[in-house]
């Protein structure tokens, strides 16, 4: 198959032709690795490519996703044998000893996963620029950045490369990179997917792994094959009445939806995303939902509630960094750590027990204040981003000077509105269904519901992208454009 036809396929049409045996799994492989080839030293958004293993393709029409091209995030999907090194010279050549519950559920899905995408080092910031990779370049605009922390995916999704990837999000880091690169991204409820065996939980429990697709019936049919529980995961989420590949199709019914247009904190949205929220909100109501403006309280105040965040962040990421220089042998500082993650591993070091238990004291008044939102309304509404992509290096400067505390407080003020449902462990989803008409860049509009609702999210995503079609947009950065292949 030829790079110009496999773009124009969605992960679900993909496999649909394996199922018909029209095309192998082999031949889609070969098919994403020529789209890789063509695109990724534009974008730099793939870390590495694996062989092929010496193992049975997919089983065609095993599952909705068999035989379909894959790649996975250098962080919060350890594969045996690969390496996984967290976009982090401290832990440059690591290798995974053995697959995660979500490798193996990526695996059971018949996913032929044959690389990894970059991330921000540790996950830590909201652009993708480590060191250890360089900078990974938007599709729309190479001088702006692709987001974080799953920017690689993000850019590999939109150039191309794959039709839907896996990312994580502990503070937005699926739903920033879906927005700043015209894509649908999902951030599922906590406790949805396992993160077992090696962890119970990740970033105090906030984050959650999921994916990038440019189609909403794509990251329905991939949450279907890695959700559910596994012994000893410390939550739980009610499992769905039906399969979210059939949700997409269903009518969403008539949903209270209240709108956010202004961030908690006072960060201001910018002219481009408060006009994209404003035609977002009209195209609601005109498909017959009860459309307002909201007032959501976050329990606490902001200063309290950015100060928690550093406190769990930190403390987290200085348990990780320890336990990374004590198995590789490797000092902890500038030659091994990027300014803002060293500056957050020595705040780290001083969080006392007590902060850190009135840290998760926090993120339950959060949960709870969201929750009695969603007394009111079905649904939440607010910009994913409140500005467009930003260019990259803008977080150069401030990451070489502020301590763990003042680099929380610049990440949440760059990206204010998606944290507190990573607090609340609630699903939120970006979609991408405006664009900004000076620059074209895409702009992200984000939906979230109460806890275990995933379902509504996908009815609801469903229409509109019915309604207003996004997947004819096409970035400068394409694989489709490649000529020849």
């Amino acid at each position: 198959m030829r790079v110009a036809e496999y773009v124009t396929y969605d992960a679900v049409g993909l496999a649909e032709l394996v199922a018909a045996e029209e095309v192998t799994a082999a031949e889609l492989r070969a098919a994403a690795l020529d789209a890789t080839r063509a695109v990724d030293p534009q974008i730099n958004a793939v870390v590495e490519t694996w062989p092929a293993e010496d193992e049975d393709e997919p089983q065609p029409g095993s599952t909705p996703l068999a035989g379909v091209p894959f790649l996975v995030k250098d962080i919060g999907a350890a594969m045996a044998g690969r390496r996984m090194e967290l976009g982090s010279r401290l832990a440059a050549g690591h290798v995974a000893r053995a697959d995660s519950f979500l490798a193996l559920r990526l695996r059971r899905a018949g996913l032929v996963t044959f690389g990894r995408t970059a991330t921000s080092e540790m996950a830590y910031s909201i652009t993708t620029e480590p060191v250890l990779y360089g900078a990974t370049r938007n599709p729309w605009d190479p001088e702006r950045s692709a987001g974080g922390s799953s920017g690689g995916a993000g850019a590999a999704v939109a150039a191309g490369v794959v039709p839907l990837a896996h990312g994580t999000d502990a503070a937005g880091s699926l739903r920033l990179p879906a927005a700043y690169n015209g894509l649908f991204g999902l951030k599922p409820t906590r406790g949805r997917v396992s993160l077992g065996p090696d962890v119970d939980e990740l970033f105090s429990g906030l984050a959650v792994p999921g994916g990038v697709s440019r189609t909403v019936r794509d990251s329905a049919a991939l949450l279907d094959q890695i959700r559910g529980p596994e012994p000893g995961d410390p939550y739980a989420a009610q499992q769905p009445s039906r399969p979210y590949a059939e949700e997409v199709t269903r009518p969403p019914g008539r949903l209270r939806i209240g709108v956010l247009a202004q961030a908690w904190g006072g960060r201001r949205t910018s002219a481009p995303v408060a006009d994209a929220l404003s035609r977002t909100a009209t195209l609601l109501a005109d498909l017959g939902h009860q459309v307002e403006e909201a007032e959501v309280g976050l329990g606490v105040g902001w200063e309290e509630y950015v100060l928690a965040n550093a406190r769990l962040f930190t403390a987290n990421l200085a348990a990780t960094v320890d336990e990374l220089a004590a198995a590789f042998g490797r000092p902890v500082d500038s030659s091994t750590l990027e300014p803002a993650t060293l500056a957050g591993y020595h705040y780290g070091q001083r969080v006392g027990g007590t902060q850190l238990v009135a840290a998760l004291a926090v993120r339950n008044r959060v949960s709870r204040s969201l929750a009695r939102s969603f007394d009111a309304y079905d649904i939440l509404l607010t910009p994913t981003a409140p500005e467009l992509p930003t260019p990259l290096g803008a977080y150069t400067e401030s990451a070489r000077t502020l301590d763990g505390l003042g680099w929380i407080d610049t990440v949440f003020d760059r990206a204010p509105f998606t944290m507190p449902f990573n607090m609340a462990g609630t699903p939120a989803m970006s979609v991408p269904l405006t664009a900004d008409a000076g620059t074209g860049l895409p702009i992200g509009m984000q939906f979230a519901a109460g806890h275990g609702l995933e379902g509504r999210l996908f009815r609801l995503a469903g229409q509109v992208e019915q309604a207003s079609p996004w997947a004819g947009r096409i970035p400068a950065v394409w694989a489709g454009n490649t000529t020849g292949r």
